[in-house]
């Protein structure tokens, strides 16, 4: 009912009829449309493999994002995060569906898991609501248990690289569900990708196939 109705944008405040953003404020979204390496999704010039993924291999296999993440889409994800914004979710989650729509779907979403004490203190998990809402769209099952978070790390944005992979040693534990499967991790935002090919190597050590991401904003940096 609510999107039947009048309402202002998610970002100015200004009438944007029954859309969640207004005309300006949709046209300066950093969608993430340039050429970019199909396995990390950080932008090349001819849309190959880029020189990072091709001398360090992650654990995934493809990445999608919606978005670059910059202002000021910035502005929606921290909404989502810190306010509990949830009307940002079907936005967001509407474009992912639509970068990845036409491509080979995989078996079931994965949302990244927050460890119990995080998950306490946020009261949800984002990458949950939005792997429920891209799901619907796609007709695809999630499975939020397959995954834990069995160690509660420190937050990665803070920590040289190297630090990060030692401080995600073990972080994981994984459901024997997903054995023969292909999934796709939904996070919201991929920064480094430590936490995802982290988790994307205790999935593959689990029994899955194939590991995928699915991002709502990239972050223009190397990492793994």
């Amino acid at each position: 009912m609510q999107t039947l109705l009048p309402q202002d944008c998610l970002l100015c405040g200004a009438f944007s009829g029954r859309r969640k953003l207004c005309a300006g404020c949709a046209a300066d979204l950093p969608y993430h449309n340039q050429a970019c390496c199909p396995v990390c999704a950080l932008p090349t010039l001819d849309g190959k493999v880029c020189g990072h993924c091709l001398k360090r291999a992650p654990h995934f296999a493809h990445t999608f994002a919606a978005f670059t993440y910059a202002f000021p889409l910035d502005r929606l994800v921290q909404s989502l995060k810190y306010s509990h914004n949830f009307a940002v979710v079907s936005l967001l989650a509407d474009t992912l569906a639509t970068q990845v729509n036409g491509q080979p779907l995989p078996d079931a979403l994965i949302p990244m898991p927050l460890h119990p004490n995080r998950l306490r203190q946020r009261g949800f998990n984002q990458a949950h609501e939005i792997a429920r809402h891209v799901a619907r769209n796609l007709h695809l099952p999630v499975l939020p248990h397959a995954a834990t978070r069995v160690i509660d790390t420190p937050p990665q944005a803070s920590l040289p690289l190297q630090e990060r992979r030692k401080n995600l040693r073990g972080a994981f534990a994984c459901d024997p569900s997903i054995q023969g499967r292909r999934v796709a991790i939904v996070d919201d935002v991929m920064t480094s990708g430590s936490t995802l090919d982290a988790l994307a190597e205790t999935l593959l050590k689990a029994g899955a196939l194939e590991v995928q991401c699915w991002v709502i904003a990239r972050a223009l940096q190397h990492g793994f």
